[in-house]
């Protein structure tokens, strides 16, 4: 009986991917119902799970993986090695979240061991929310489309359809190379995560699809012309090009100054979609991350909100925007300590071919957030 429900397919899984993801099921979150995931904190339950699921079929790995729709299980079933891909790009985004929110009060993180407070964020439809569906979609178009390419998949490729003569403002080149397959991306990743979504009409779930979309156009937004010259002497009197993704670095920035200007929205009377809440608008959202509810101010720590708090937290003394101790220790303060640092210097070029550095000792103050201080009368017996 065991060996009929394993498939013929396999996976592959090493520790660095491990529950990377079930952690991406985990964080696409709906309403109050969080996804429940594993976070890899421990080395032997990954190693474990890991050999489970090079030792199980798809169909039994589909079929155990919470937080999965029928939809999403289909797709799972059916494409196994696309899993494994969707797991790299979520490794990519939780990356990118942190780069960009860095400086930031709420800096895209969880506690070590709380396998939910993340996921407690999401509950709030908040700004918060907006960027991490949008980033997270565009990290499964991107991880989809970079595998396609790389060869990593049966059911996708380069993109074919690129082919013949073309033109753009340097003069006519020849489409060859290999062009990402974005829209294959794109197909596969607005199949897969909205899947969750069309269950359900409510303000959640549309503000959910439309991040998701925003997310998705990001990454085909910067799809850049790659061309190889050939001539005599390097003339580029003919040109071969092809389309690529630019660094994910660049949809991350982009979808960060969408989040600055995220618009409110509230859901329409007849329910079939939403309105701007501020009546003065007159922009369109199409290509705007939107949010229903305020966003806590992620001062203190806060579990059922899913706030860290910022008490440790380094700030930059000389600053005046968001990671300067002022607006990041929310006006409780900061303390300084001493710390030693070791940098290269005095570095020099040898030939052939090496740059040599000493190493540099230097004292440098570090700030760091002060914590809540406890009113008086909870000291009082």
């Amino acid at each position: 009986m065991f060996d009929d429900q394993v498939s013929t397919y396999t996976w592959s899984c090493s520790v660095s991917c491990s529950l990377t993801c079930f952690f991406f099921y985990g964080l696409l979150l709906h309403n109050n119902r969080p996804w429940q995931f594993y976070w890899p904190t421990d080395n032997a339950p990954v190693y474990l799970i890991c050999r489970y699921i090079g030792a199980l079929g798809a169909r039994v790995i589909c079929d155990n993986i919470p937080g999965l729709v029928n939809k999403q299980r289909q797709l799972c079933q059916r494409h196994p090695d696309l899993m494994q891909s969707i797991g790299e790009g979520a490794k990519e985004w939780i990356r990118e979240c942190q780069h960009q929110f860095r400086h930031h009060r709420w800096n895209c993180s969880t506690l070590d061991r709380d396998h939910t407070v993340f996921g407690r964020v999401m509950l709030h439809s908040s700004r918060e929310a907006a960027f991490v569906y949008a980033i997270s979609s565009a990290g499964v178009v991107y991880a989809i489309t970079r595998a396609c390419s790389q060869g990593e998949l049966k059911i996708c490729s380069c993109d074919a359809h690129k082919r013949g003569r073309a033109r753009d403002d340097r003069g006519d080149f020849d489409w060859g190379g290999c062009s990402d397959n974005i829209n294959y991306g794109i197909k596969f990743a607005k199949a897969f995560v909205d899947a969750r979504e069309r269950m359900v009409k409510d303000a959640r779930a549309m503000m959910n699809l439309h991040n998701n979309r925003c997310g998705r156009m990001a990454v085909k937004r910067f799809m850049k012309l790659e061309c190889k010259c050939h001539g005599v002497s390097g003339s580029c009197a003919l040109r071969t090009c092809w389309l690529a993704m630019s660094d994910f670095r660049r949809t991350g920035d982009y979808l960060r100054k969408k989040y600055n200007t995220a618009i409110e929205v509230t859901m329409n009377q007849d329910g079939t979609g939403f309105m701007v809440a501020d009546k003065d608008f007159k922009g369109t959202t199409k290509n705007e991350l939107v949010y229903v509810e305020n966003s806590p101010d992620y001062c203190l720590m806060d579990r059922a909100a899913g706030s860290l708090g910022t008490a440790g937290r380094v700030c930059n003394k000389s600053s005046r925007g968001t990671d300067g101790c002022e607006v990041m220790c929310c006006g409780r303060g900061y303390d300084t300590m001493r710390v030693k640092r070791v940098t290269k210097c005095e570095c020099k070029f040898k030939w052939c071919c090496a740059v040599e550095c000493k190493d540099c000792e230097d004292t440098v103050d570090v700030h760091t957030c002060k914590p809540h201080k406890r009113p008086d009368w909870l000291d009082l017996t």
